[in-house]
């Protein structure tokens, strides 16, 4: 309950503030910049040297990987047939390939499955923030960017760039040779930071005037993330034969809504950030509803 709480009081504390002009215009951005060099790279040093491999742990990271595939061939589609910008596209792409599997979908994890789960969904979080780190940048470049300026080098030096990014594979990489209990604390503090401020900071972003222009778009967005991408994970699941708990939590971490740092990446990149704002708030609220009735759907199947 604490957690339903403290997202709708960061949400609203930093509309409040935005409305009554106490606080500064850009003081997202510098919020930002905490969230992506510091909070999401404290994340991965936090669960990475803790997940216990396995083979069947392959399926959360394929499962969460082609999630954001099947975003980008559904949002062409989509887009094609209306007729909108690269840059659109880009938008649409990046805030329905990725679920908020962290600080939306661990609550709603330990509140409706139990901490124990817990492993399985820092599996498919950690693959959500690598495929958002590459797939993700690469999106938001070619939507964002001049065309000239998008060449190999340029999305190479972008991407071993991102903070996110360099801190998971850090972890990855160190975590066999070196053991980081002693900085766990210092783990802990750090991100605990990233689900007040990035919900703060959308907060702060977030504008509810003229949403009723981008009805459409929204709308695409959010049945391909609550509705389309749960149902094709549910697929996947059939079609390799995954079963019990890795099954359960894979289904259900692809029906969280929007991730929240795609409002940091779009407007690091200049992609239109009222709708992915806009989609973020909404698909949060409307996600609560969706992902109760995904609950009973996968305790129903399995």
């Amino acid at each position: 309950m604490v957690n339903f709480v403290l997202i709708g009081v960061c949400i609203l504390a930093g509309m409040i503030l935005k409305e009554t002009k106490s606080i500064h215009p850009d003081a997202h951005k510098g919020i930002n910049t905490w969230i992506l060099y510091l909070a999401l790279p404290a994340v991965s040093f936090k669960y990475l040297p803790k997940v216990q491999w396995s083979l069947e742990m392959l399926f959360p990271i394929a499962a969460t990987f082609l999630t954001a595939v099947f975003a980008f061939v559904f949002m062409k589609i989509y887009c094609k047939t209306k007729g909108y910008s690269e840059r659109s596209r880009s938008t649409l792409e990046l805030v329905s390939g990725y679920s908020n599997t962290s600080f939306i979908g661990f609550p709603l994890i330990s509140a409706f499955y139990g901490e124990s789960l817990l492993s399985i969904a820092i599996i498919c979080d950690q693959t959500m923030f690598f495929s958002l780190s590459t797939l993700g940048i690469i999106t938001a470049i070619r939507g964002g960017g001049k065309s000239g300026e998008v060449s190999a080098k340029f999305i190479l030096k972008r991407l071993i760039t991102f903070p996110p990014l360099v801190g998971c594979i850090a972890a990855l990489v160190l975590s066999p040779f070196i053991d980081f209990t002693f900085a766990e604390p210092l783990f802990d503090k750090l991100a605990a930071t990233l689900s007040p401020l990035a919900l703060f900071s959308v907060g702060l972003q977030l504008k509810f005037n003229g949403w009723k222009k981008l009805i459409p778009q929204m709308s695409a967005s959010m049945f391909y993330k609550l509705i389309l991408a749960p149902a094709i994970s549910l697929g996947l699941v059939f079609l390799f034969g995954i079963s019990g708990d890795v099954a359960k939590i894979t289904i259900f971490e692809s029906a969280m809504p929007t991730v929240v740092t795609s409002s940091i990446i779009a407007e690091q990149f200049r992609l239109n950030t009222k709708l992915t704002n806009l989609t973020i708030g909404f698909s949060i609220i409307l996600g609560f509803l969706t992902t109760a009735v995904w609950y009973h759907i996968i305790e129903l199947l399995f």
